[in-house]
């Protein structure tokens, strides 16, 4: 991924930068967990459907480990929107 430009974002639901990833890793935030909870990353609309992956390949890159070892974080429901008569237990009939 050293041929990507730093400028180049990586998250568009959070506008992240390659760079700005690669400085987390820097300051020691080596699991997506750790990542997502400072920056949103991958909490977006999309979910993290392409940017988990972009860095979670970075953060094998730079600390050396394999990606198989770089746990990607849980997604937790609802996956989908929920009306909020549902949640009231107004159902819709």
């Amino acid at each position: 991924m050293s041929n990507i430009e730093d400028k180049t974002i990586i998250c568009r639901c959070e506008d992240i930068t390659l760079a700005e990833l690669r400085d987390m890793i820097k300051e020691g935030f080596t699991t997506l967990d750790e990542i997502k909870r400072i920056s949103r990353l991958g909490m977006g609309p999309c979910r993290g459907s392409n940017c988990l992956e972009i860095a979670a390949r970075e953060i094998a890159r730079m600390t050396g480990r394999g990606l198989a070892d770089i746990k990607m974080p849980t997604n937790r429901p609802p996956n989908s929107g929920i009306k909020l008569g549902v949640l009231a237990g107004e159902e819709d009939e």
